[in-house]
């Protein structure tokens, strides 16, 4: 697995690189399956929507010190996603990218992610994505089977997916990954290995693979749950043959060298996402556009949070924050890891510029993160390394939770190391939910 981070020293405490995330809410058509806060809008608000993001990005020292995080200047993963981010027009797309790199400073090896639906790739948007930067594209093709892509929206051909790969590996870019998802209507144990046989043909150095989520927050879940009819919903396959979907990917995409490194993601040695990377792992990231997430580090010297240079030189500006951030929610004192907030869910709220709610992440509850998204990646976590991160006494406490888990066969405990089984990985849920305390370790906001 690549090298995750830069580290370096400073303010006596360990800085890593920021992660940037810039979410493009906006598509040619709403997938049936779809639950992301995305949809089909008019043209005529994308440069609206554009405008925001970019002011929130050169916003971004300061919007990090009213929420109570550090922003580092440095990038090494930058990440569009959606939505389909390229719907938007050339020029738009460069000046999200030009904003970021006015904001930040993107390492020479900062890899750069873009997700795009297949159909939208013409030579000129190829072009556009290399102008900036892109050298990583991520694939939504969920299946090769053009009766399966249809049945929940989406608008590409088996055919139109094979010459994008073709075009983008011409142009350069050969960092591909291709989304699969297991469960869709009309999905059959043939149908699903001819998915799995084509994107293996592929050679893409890296997969995703989702199993089919059944929730009120999608169409063809809440239809499901109703036991109708529309959207094919009568056509999905049960639980169990979904479940054994996901482990037939598994073991084929493994046995072709496209490895199992996290519970849906899946790459050749060296391919690995180190933007996804970045939330398993909790380094920082920052956030920005529709329902767009963030996690800051801390500055723990005195309990307070290092504002730029350019910010912290106008004092009447930090003053300003500083009172912003108590309104916010954020108490520079107490017992915090980090700081996590989130942008509006919706466009209309983005757009009118409502502010996020600083949620300050105390030891206990980092300590909690730390088990639940690092228990995704296939190598587990050391409980030794966590100790020394959270402190023995910490990590002892979920001892007895560990060890029923392991004589329950959905954990493995290697010397120091703990990881999921593959029984573990189809019921992770219940497995992350022992790892949280009954009540919620909430952090002093006076």
């Amino acid at each position: 697995m690549r090298k995750l981070c830069r580290r370096r020293k400073w303010d006596n405490c360990w800085s890593m690189p920021l992660g940037i995330y810039i979410s493009v809410p906006f598509c040619r058509t709403k997938c049936s399956y779809c639950n992301f806060a995305s949809d089909v809008f008019s043209k005529t608000v994308f440069e609206r929507y554009v405008d925001r993001v970019c002011a929130d990005i050169g916003n971004a020292p300061q919007r990090a010190w009213e929420m109570g995080g550090a922003c580092e200047r440095e990038v090494d993963s930058i990440y569009l996603g959606g939505g389909t981010p390229t719907v938007l027009e050339s020029a738009q797309l460069q000046r999200i990218f030009a904003s970021v790199r006015q904001q930040f400073s993107a390492l020479p090896d900062a890899e750069v992610t873009v997700e795009c639906a297949p159909g939208t790739l013409t030579p000129e948007m190829i072009d556009t994505l290399l102008r900036c930067g892109v050298n990583r594209v991520s694939l939504g093709v969920q299946s090769f089977v053009d009766g399966e892509a249809a049945a929940v929206g989406r608008l590409h051909k088996r055919v139109i997916v094979l010459e994008e790969i073709t075009r983008l590996r011409a142009s350069g870019i050969t960092n591909i990954n291709i989304d699969l998802i297991a469960g869709l209507p009309h999905q059959t144990a043939e149908s699903w290995r001819f998915s799995l046989a084509e994107t293996i043909a592929t050679g893409a150095p890296h997969v995703s693979v989702y199993m089919l989520e059944i929730d009120e927050d999608s169409r063809l879940g809440s239809e499901l749950i109703a036991g109708g009819k529309r959207y094919h919903a009568h056509y999905v396959p049960d639980e169990d043959a979904t479940a054994d979907f996901y482990l037939q990917a598994c073991e084929e995409l493994n046995s072709a060298g496209v490895t199992q490194y996290e519970i849906s993601n899946f790459a050749r040695a060296g391919f690995e996402s180190r933007h996804n990377l970045k939330y398993w792992t909790r380094q920082p990231y920052f956030g920005f556009g529709v329902d767009a997430h963030s996690m800051l580090s801390m500055n723990r010297e005195r309990h307070e949070f290092t504002l730029e240079p350019a910010l912290s030189e106008r004092s009447e500006s930090k003053g300003a924050a500083k009172t912003q951030a108590r309104q916010r929610g954020f108490s520079p004192c107490g017992d915090v890891d980090a700081v996590r907030f989130a942008a509006p869910d919706s466009l209309g709220r983005y757009l009118v510029c409502d502010l996020p709610q600083a949620n300050p992440i105390s030891a206990d509850a980092a300590l909690e993160e730390a088990f639940f998204l690092g228990l995704r990646l296939t190598q587990g976590i050391s409980l030794e390394e966590t100790a020394a991160r959270f402190g023995f006494d910490a990590v002892n406490r979920h001892r007895p939770a560990i060890a029923e888990m392991v004589e329950s066969g959905l954990l493995e405990k290697v010397e120091h190391r703990i990881r999921l089984t593959p029984r573990g990985r189809l019921l992770s849920n219940e497995v992350f939910q022992r790892f949280l305390s009954p009540a919620p370790h909430e952090v002093s906001s006076q």
